[in-house]
Parts: C-alpha cells; structure tokens; sequence
C-alpha cells in the first residue's frame, strides 16, 4: 500500500513553510496550476513506467492549512479560492494517471476543529475537489490524551459534514515518551473503529 506526499516546494513544507519552488517563483494563478499538473503526473507516470501499478493515496500539499505556493496560494479570512484551484488541478492530474488513488487534503492539527472547518468549508465552496481529509497529530505529554479523544471526535464530525473519509496520514511523539506506546494504541484503535 503506496501513499504519495507531494510538497510542492523545494523544502518541507508545512502550515508555517509553503514557499513555492523557485523554478515556478514568477508564475500567476494559471501557469501554476499548470505546474501542478505536469509535475504530479510526470512524477505519478514515472512510477506508474517502473511497475508501481497501483498507487492508494496521493497528498495534493502536506500540511496545507494555510494553502501552498505562497503567496499566489495562500490562504486567508475568506479567501481560498486560488488554493481550491490548485488542489483540483492536482486532483485531476493524480485521477489521469491512477483513476483509483484517492486523493487527500492533508492540514495539521488533528485535534482542533476550527482547523478543518475553515479550510474544507472553503474548499467546498469554491468546488474544490478531494476524496480523503487527511490529518496529523503530534501531542505531548501534557495533552497526549485530550488530543486523541478531540482527533477522533473530529473524524466523525468531518465525515458527516463533508462526506469524506478521514486518515491520520501523518503522527508521533517522542521515542522515548513514557505515553508513546498507549497514545500510539489510544489512536490506532480509536481510529479503526471509526
């Protein structure tokens, strides 16, 4: 089982760093979208060429809460509309080369609602398109497990808002967390009975 992580920059990105790669620095909305495009598919192609027939999952952006390809993709109060657009042209491209791979929008904070309700609303209204709301969760050991209850409670809650299907794509604490073995079970299990 294969999941692809696309970032879209020449960097991790991540809700803080979504600096757009610097060959594609100078280019509007629409030369963008186009980039988004051909990279995905030369890159899912690319596999597809080496005997990777089956891709499940593709994250169009990593922890894309605040968008990606700042600023033409930045998201602010009430304005996701570039970003939407961005996100389906991945989308289309991931469906061209694997019709079956799902494809994920995939933000931080898997515990805070708010999160996913401002962004996927967004993305709803503006038509954008995905199959998977994905999430990450990293707690500490002050809030390990207020953080896995107020996760899964929000899988539910985004399930029946927006029909999607939900996967924790990304999580973890430190190795030598004293809690990491039952936050881990906490999460894993919770998360299989949803």
């Amino acid at each position: 089982r294969l999941m692809i992580d696309f970032h879209y920059s020449d960097t991790w990105a991540d809700p803080g760093s979504q600096t757009t790669p610097a060959a594609w620095k100078d280019y509007d909305l629409n030369e963008l979208k186009q980039a988004v495009a051909d990279h995905t598919k030369d890159v899912l192609q690319t596999l597809k060429d080496h005997g990777i027939d089956s891709v499940e999952w593709v994250q169009v952006g990593n922890e894309t809460r605040t968008g990606m390809l700042w600023p033409v993709g930045q998201v602010s109060d009430g304005n996701s509309k570039n970003f939407s657009q961005l996100v389906t042209a991945g989308y289309d491209a991931v469906k061209s080369v694997y019709p079956d791979a799902k494809v994920i929008v995939h933000i931080d904070g898997g515990n805070i609602l708010s999160y996913y309700t401002w962004l996927f609303d967004g993305l709803k209204n503006d038509g954008a398109k995905w199959d998977v709301i994905g999430m990450s969760l990293y707690p500490d050991d002050t809030n390990w497990q207020q953080a896995v209850t107020d996760c899964l409670a929000n899988m539910t809650t985004l399930n029946k808002r927006y029909g999607s299907k939900i996967m924790v794509c990304e999580t973890g604490t430190s190795w030598d967390a004293t809690y990491a073995k039952d936050f881990m079970t906490q999460l894993v299990t919770g998360a299989r009975a949803l």
